[in-house]
Order: structure tokens, then C-alpha cells, then sequence
């Protein structure tokens, strides 16, 4: 990374002269809150926390519930970097890096239901909820294959409406429907993946060269193999980490 101007990427990167990252504690894979606004931990956190040393510049957090919270302040002033799954849609506002992880997109599903596919999920027609402005969502929208896809404002509401009866099920990140299966033993996690969602680090599309830093930072740290360590050191070491 030795062909950067860093003067010129920290003043494009941080016009205030600290790096504000935003982080998406909608994802369980990426982000845990910790005791203060600035001490949560996850492997999206030790890379902000690396590329704000490697810029010495220092750093700032900024706390969204949800995806769709980051994605729509994009351009606002609110933050500088972010960590968010490639969408296309997204990407029409905010140039990405490669990805630093690959997590799922599975169902969850009632059990009574009983061994189902993914076709089943749309030939029966069933509801599943997921979160508005979502990786998972926007691409069950644009793709289909959910059935009747009921969209809900936060997690805790699709759980609410799953506990309730009014759903079939739920789409999310892996990980987080585990989380609820385990609270909900009617229901179990759908083996066979309905998307892959490619996680990476976000910088707004009118700031090239800071994006180009990014890029060449995000390749260096899995080629370090600090990503695979964080994510071992966070306890998810079975994510995947893309060539």
C-alpha cells in the first residue's frame, strides 16, 4: 500500500479528521455492542480499528439497529466508512471493497411443516418475515422465492410476529435464525442456504481515492490473515473468509 498518498486519503477518507465508522448491529456475525459506544468488538470493529491506525487518524463509532439505517444515511455526513453486504442497489451510492466475509441467507421454519426446500417455500406460499432494507430482503424482492414476503421495521417485530402465529417463518443471516430456533424449539434453520451475502467495507461513492485505499487495505488484511484470526477470536470461526 506503499503507492498511497496518506495525507491526501485522510483528508478525502475523514474530512473531520476522525474516521466515524458506521456499524450494522443488525448482524450478530459482525458487530456485539460492548459496555460503551465505544467498545464493541466483532471482526467489522477490529478492522475499523486497524484502518484508522493505518491512516493514524482516530476513530469514532457510529451505532445503527439495522442495514437499511446505514445504507440510507449514505452521502448524509453521518459517516465516513461502513460495513455492510454488497447489494446493487446499494451500489448505485457507496463503492465497496472485496469481501472480508461470506455468511448465509437460510430460512427459518416451523417444524410441523415438515422437511421442506427452498421451492417449497414459494409453491406453499408461506409468510416469512424479514427486516425492511436488508441484504436478505432486498434480494427475496428482487428475486422471489419467499413466498409472502411480510416486511417489518426490526428484527424483534418479525420474532414478535413469528411468537405470535401471524408467520411461517423468517429470513436472515444463519447465525441470527440459530438464535431464535434455539428460543423457539417449533421452529428449525432450513440447511440449504437461499443466497450467499458477500460482507465489505463501504465508503461513499464521491470519494474515489478513499475507496481505492480501502479496496488495497481490505485485500492486505485477509492475504495477513487478520480477518481469520478476528473471526476466530469472535467465535465464528466456521464463516467463511472469500479467496
Amino acid at each position: 500500500m506503499t503507492d498511497f498518498d496518506l495525507e491526501a486519503i485522510r483528508r478525502e477518507i475523514a474530512p473531520s479528521g476522525t474516521l466515524v465508522c458506521a456499524l450494522n448491529h443488525g448482524n450478530v456475525v459482525l458487530v456485539r455492542r460492548g459496555p460503551t459506544d465505544e467498545t464493541p468488538a466483532g471482526v467489522s470493529v477490529d478492522l475499523a480499528r486497524s484502518l484508522a491506525e493505518k491512516l493514524s487518524l482516530p476513530i469514532r463509532f457510529r451505532h445503527y439497529d439495522k442495514a437499511g439505517d446505514v445504507s440510507a444515511s449514505v452521502g448524509a455526513g453521518e459517516w465516513d466508512v461502513c460495513f455492510l453486504a454488497i447489494d446493487p442497489q446499494r451500489a448505485e451510492r457507496i463503492a465497496y471493497s472485496e469481501p472480508y466475509v461470506q455468511i448465509e441467507g437460510a430460512f427459518l421454519i416451523r417444524r410441523a411443516a415438515g422437511p421442506l426446500g427452498l421451492k417449497d417455500v414459494d409453491r406453499l406460499r408461506l409468510k416469512i418475515g424479514a427486516v425492511r432494507g436488508s441484504a436478505y430482503e432486498l434480494f427475496l424482492s428482487r428475486q422471489g422465492g419467499a413466498g409472502e414476503l411480510i416486511r417489518f421495521d426490526s428484527f424483534p417485530e418479525a420474532v414478535a410476529a413469528l411468537t405470535g402465529g401471524d408467520l411461517d417463518g423468517l429470513a436472515g443471516v444463519r447465525q441470527a435464525m440459530s438464535i431464535v430456533a434455539r428460543d423457539q424449539p417449533d421452529f428449525a434453520v432450513m440447511q440449504e442456504p437461499f443466497m450467499a451475502i458477500p460482507q465489505a467495507v463501504g465508503i461513499s461513492a464521491d470519494r474515489p481515492a478513499a475507496a481505492a485505499f480501502t479496496r488495497a487495505f481490505v485485500q492486505e488484511q485477509k492475504a495477513s490473515g487478520f480477518v481469520r484470526r478476528s473471526l476466530v477470536q469472535s467465535g465464528h470461526a466456521d464463516v467463511v473468509v472469500p479467496p
